[in-house]
């Protein structure tokens, strides 16, 4: 990493363990309760019932999983771009870019899910990544961690 420090592993995954449960709470509130209904119908329309237990399971720990990731890379652009939210803001455009708007506009594209849905679900993930990717970022730091 040339003159730079190196990223501190246990605050990534501090961070993005923060980043990952503020991203599912959010997620919960956008998709399970505001956008219910229309997943809902959109699930019936695909011949398939509400969401499992372990499918939930399931996207909470894809979630936590994504907030480490998001974090990781809050950390890796940091050094050309600088500590803070500016940062923090760019690191979670790009995670909601790649892990919701891209395969979201797939899913539209091939008739999988409505527009409507398709457009407030991926509004609703842009403000979760932005909101939960600030939050792990804020607990980052470079150098040893605490003893």
């Amino acid at each position: 990493m040339g003159d730079t420090e190196k990223i501190n592993y246990i605050r990534v995954i501090g961070g993005g363990l923060v980043a990952g449960i503020i991203n599912d709470i959010l997620g919960y509130l956008v998709d399970g309760v505001m956008l219910s209904a229309r997943w809902t119908s959109a699930m019936r329309q695909l011949g398939r019932s509400e969401f499992s237990l372990n499918q939930m399971i399931g996207f909470n720990i894809l979630g936590l999983v994504w907030g480490i990731f998001a974090v990781w890379l809050y950390a890796a652009i940091r050094t050309r771009y600088g500590a803070g939210p500016k940062t923090a803001v760019c690191a979670g455009l790009a995670v909601w870019a790649i892990g919701t708007l891209l395969p979201n506009a797939g899913f539209w594209l091939a008739g999988v899910l409505p527009r409507g849905l398709t457009v407030l679900t991926t509004g609703g993930g842009i403000v979760e990544a932005v909101v939960a990717v600030l939050a792990g970022a804020a607990l980052y730091q470079e150098g040893k961690s605490p003893a």
